[in-house]
């Protein structure tokens, strides 16, 4: 099989997005992501964090359904297919097809019920983030929000009901991402969960000290328990922005990441995705269409075929397949 890309977290517009199967303002569409070689996206159901009465988690709960039905309608059947396990992702791949797959990004979406997790695999999601920016209902974050009230914690990590979340997950084969999560809800996730965790859009701590980044404790948390580390193209992970500037930081600051975590805990343990149309996006990879430029410079630094793919989406299928084993 060719070189399947696969960019982990992708945003969506919501609501009334545009068609994107023609050129558009977005940093990801089909035309890009043909152009640039990007041959896979999870695109994702994003519910921002508000305030926790039943009316906001009402709206979350309906946002993150109806984007997850909207997502599996970009698939044709034809030059793109819906994907929601390895075996189909790569098969659509050999098919020479794009490929769209899908997942949820916050648990505020749930609105307290658990069997929403049911109905998100159902639809295809592969994965749910446990928290955004501030504390819900199932963990702390990594940023609260002192808007809604957030303490700089709230739970001391997961819930009870986030515990009983990550169970319910590794029954159904959905994915657990700890990005966003505060230390604390990570590492208590990589230890409760029977499915190795991932971070899908995270860099690390030690080259930028960012509270959204992975520390050495975090990351050497994810090589004991199996999980992944998905480095991400937003310029303020990778490289701090000086006083009242914006951060510097370029696909190689990205690959300087890379760098330091494959050192740190091996191939096996890190990938790659963007955050495009989430703030994701350097020069030399500023949407799908530049995808090629990020592989170019992997190579330069001396990655081979089976390290880039390994990134890419080697380590990621691994994953998925885990997930659905321990789902069976």
């Amino acid at each position: 099989m060719t070189l399947l890309t696969l960019d982990t977290h992708i945003d969506i517009r919501w609501p009334d997005p545009p068609d994107a199967t023609t050129e558009s303002d977005r940093r990801v569409d089909f035309p890009k992501m043909a152009r640039g070689g990007l041959n896979a996206a999870i695109f994702i159901a994003y519910t921002p964090q508000g305030k926790r009465d039943a009316e906001n988690l009402a709206a979350a709960a309906a946002r993150a359904e109806a984007m997850l039905r909207h997502i599996r309608t970009r698939a044709d059947g034809a030059t793109r297919r819906f994907c929601a396990t390895a075996a189909e992702l790569e098969a659509a791949h050999a098919a020479g097809a794009l490929c769209v797959l899908s997942a949820v990004e916050n648990g505020n979406a749930l609105a307290r019920d658990l069997s929403r997790l049911a109905l998100w695999r159902d639809l295809g999601a592969i994965y749910l983030t446990l928290t955004h920016d501030g504390h819900n209902d199932l963990a702390d974050a990594a940023r609260p929000k002192p808007e809604f009230g957030d303490a700089a914690e709230e739970h001391g990590g997961l819930s009870a009901l986030g515990r009983d979340a990550i169970r319910e997950m590794n029954r159904l084969g959905l994915l657990i991402d700890v990005s966003h999560s505060a230390k604390s809800t990570m590492m208590q996730a990589a230890e409760l969960s029977r499915v190795p965790v991932v971070a899908t859009h995270s860099c690390c701590r030690a080259l930028c000290d960012h509270p959204r980044n992975l520390d050495d404790e975090q990351l050497d948390m994810l090589r004991a328990t199996g999980g992944l580390v998905q480095i991400t193209a937003l310029d303020a992970f990778l490289r701090a922005a000086p006083p009242g500037g914006k951060s510097p930081a370029t696909v190689k600051d990205m690959v300087d990441h890379v760098d330091y975590a494959v050192a740190r805990i091996g191939i096996d343990h890190v990938g790659l995705s963007s955050d495009f149309d989430g703030g994701g996006g350097i020069p030399g990879w500023k949407d799908a269409s530049e995808t090629m430029n990020l592989t170019a410079e992997l190579r330069a630094r001396g990655y081979g075929p089976r390290e880039v793919d390994l990134l890419w989406s080697g380590n990621f299928r691994r994953l998925m397949r885990v997930a659905q084993t321990a789902a069976e």
